[in-house]
C-alpha cells in the first residue's frame, strides 16, 4: 500500500533531518559503517478510514490553472515503529533522544504523533549492538484529487509533503 510507505518515508525524513540516521531497515551489514545510531523505521500496524462521506471532502480551485477539482481523503491509524542501535550505550540513548524529539514535533502536517513509548535498552547478541525499541501511535491524513478533467482519480498523498 504506498500510503504505508509514504508514511513510512515521512518519518525517515524527520528523523533523518534531526541528525539522526534512518532507514527502512536494519542494514544487512549492521550499523558499524555509520557513525552514532542507526534508526530503522517500519509501519507495524495500519487500519484505514474514509474520510467524509465515502471519502469526498468536497472541491477546491485549483490557484495555478483556476480549474475546479474534487478533494477525497482518509486517514490511516497506526503503530510506527522505530528500532535504535548502537554501538555503546551512550550512542543507543542519544539516538532515541534525537527520535522522539522528531516523532512528536517534527513529523510532517499529515502525520499526527499519539503517544510514544519505548522499550528498556537491551544487549542484542545477534548483532553485537544496543538496541531500544520505540512504538508511535499515530494517525496519517492522506488527500487525493480528480484530474482536471474530472475522471482520472490521482493518487492519495500525504497531506502537507509536497509532491515531485
Amino acid at each position: 500500500m504506498k500510503e504505508l510507505r509514504q508514511a513510512r518515508d515521512a518519518v525517515i525524513g524527520a528523523l533523518n533531518q534531526a541528525g539522526l540516521t534512518a532507514l527502512a531497515a536494519f542494514p544487512p551489514g549492521g550499523v558499524r559503517e555509520y557513525r552514532g545510531p542507526v534508526a530503522a523505521v517500519a509501519v507495524e500496524t495500519a487500519q484505514g478510514t474514509a474520510l467524509g462521506f465515502c471519502g469526498y471532502l468536497g472541491r477546491r480551485v485549483d490557484r495555478e490553472t483556476g480549474e475546479s477539482v474534487e478533494v477525497y481523503g482518509k486517514r490511516l491509524d497506526g503503530v510506527v515503529t522505530v528500532d535504535v542501535r548502537g554501538n555503546r550505550a551512550a550512542d543507543c540513548e542519544a539516538g532515541c533522544e534525537t527520535a522522539a524529539e522528531a516523532l512528536l514535533g517534527r513529523l510532517p502536517d499529515g502525520i499526527r504523533p499519539g503517544e510514544l513509548s519505548w522499550e528498556g535498552m537491551r544487549w542484542e547478541k545477534e548483532t553485537g549492538m544496543f538496541l531500544r525499541r520505540g512504538r508511535l501511535q499515530c494517525q496519517a491524513v492522506f488527500v487525493a484529487e480528480t484530474a482536471e478533467d474530472g475522471g482520472e482519480f490521482l493518487d492519495f498523498m500525504l497531506k502537507g509533503v509536497v509532491r515531485h
